[in-house]
């Protein structure tokens, strides 16, 4: 779903006026995800408000509680993000913590994890119950980052690695939550495999004092630069989160790209259409559209601050290694993420003497892939988290 969504980027954040402003998202009504005054003088992972919540009906038997913290955006601003943690009944203090990042492809608030864990609606349910569930029920806490930050920036990828990794310091800042000195894992596909893997990376030099025991990472978009330069500008089923994305990039970098203004009457109904949407609403209204309707600017990829921005979300571009070991696993046909850019990446930190365990799912497509990985990917977790030595297919 990427590759489309920075393609669209690359065509329509030009160089022309960068007069109309993004359309961020509705404010969220609930005062709690408010940022304090303060917040400057915060550092990152500092807690700033706690509540427990109803319990979930996807969880039996689990207490939630939902905690917001002060975290770092794409421009190094302070900003304030929330995560929702999840301990199971039979969890022991400083037992296991799953810091599991969730597939977001959205723009409304209304589409956080926390959101969508008690509402009804058959649009908005949560994807990956079933190995959350698996987790909770070996005993492990699991924090869930809303990891595309406070303006619902849909395709940052960078910025989601600081998200998850200030939530993980800010749940074991919590006394009550018991998960003061837990062994943390990581785990994620698809958008949420860039947060798992940029907060990965990212956390030798951003959060070293974590302890970190493995990362499971799957289905990857690791060069977004790429994703631009191999396709066009046709119509495509998936359109709508092309579109998202741009529009979530715009959110994050309102000086260095501008969609909004690039945007003819058609662009500016959809962007309307899909300014709060989830996954399923901004799938529905960009159905067979392309960036050609939305647009009249035929340039493609000649801004170079819009390929500056891609360059700084795609790890395969990042200097930094992770310290932890890394479970990753594609699809070797997978037609919406650039492999050779997956394979790259993993050879480097094969190089750098990371322990990496690569699993290619007898799949063709990029969805089924992330059901055929992510049970033997937990149970990759569960061996880590009991100390044994990480595997390697360098």
């Amino acid at each position: 779903m990427f590759a489309i969504a920075f393609a669209l980027v690359a065509t329509v954040s030009g160089t022309g006026s960068a007069g109309a402003a993004p359309l961020l998202p509705a404010p969220d009504p609930d005062p709690f995800y408010a940022a304090p005054a303060d917040l400057a003088a915060r550092a990152p992972g500092d807690v700033l408000r706690v509540r427990q919540l109803p319990p979930s009906y996807y969880f039996p038997g689990s207490t939630v509680w939902e905690v917001l913290f002060r975290t770092t955006d794409s421009q190094d601003r302070p900003v304030a993000a929330n995560t929702t943690f999840v301990r199971p009944a039979h969890h022991v203090q400083n037992g296991p913590l799953l810091s599991y990042q969730h597939i977001i492809n959205a723009l409304g608030h209304k589409c956080k994890i926390v959101s969508q864990l008690y509402t009804s609606h058959p649009l908005h349910q949560i994807r990956e119950a079933a190995g959350l569930s698996l987790a909770l029920a070996r005993g492990w806490a699991v924090a869930l980052p809303d990891h595309l930050g406070p303006r619902m920036a849909y395709g940052a990828a960078k910025l989601g690695g600081r998200v998850t990794l200030d939530g993980i310091r800010a749940v074991q800042r919590v006394p009550e939550l018991q998960v003061a000195d837990s062994k943390v894992a990581l785990g994620g596909y698809s958008g949420g495999g860039m947060a798992t893997s940029w907060a990965a990376a990212l956390a030798p030099e951003y959060a070293p004092e974590l302890n970190i025991v493995g990362a499971a990472e799957g289905g990857v978009p690791m060069n977004l630069v790429k994703m631009a330069e191999s396709l066009g500008t046709a119509p495509h089923p998936a359109f709508g989160l092309a579109m998202a994305a741009a529009l979530g990039l715009e959110r994050e970098y309102p000086d260095r790209i501008h969609v909004t203004p690039q945007l003819n009457a058609q662009g500016h109904w959809l962007e309307q259409l899909i300014a709060n949407g989830c996954t399923n609403e901004i799938m529905f209204w960009g159905v067979g559209r392309s960036a050609a309707e939305m647009t009249d600017n035929r340039r493609f990829l000649d801004d170079p601050a819009a390929r500056t921005v891609m360059e700084e979300n795609s790890l395969e571009l990042y200097a930094g290694v992770p310290k932890a070991p890394i479970f990753e696993w594609h699809s070797p046909t997978d037609a919406l993420i650039p492999v050779d850019s997956v394979v790259a990446t993993m050879r480097r930190y094969c190089a750098a003497g990371v322990p990496v365990q690569t699993l290619l799912t007898p799949t063709p497509d990029h969805l089924s892939a992330a059901a055929l990985g992510l049970f033997p990917a937990l149970d990759w977790v569960d061996a880590r988290f009991r100390g044994e030595p990480a595997p390697s297919t360098c």
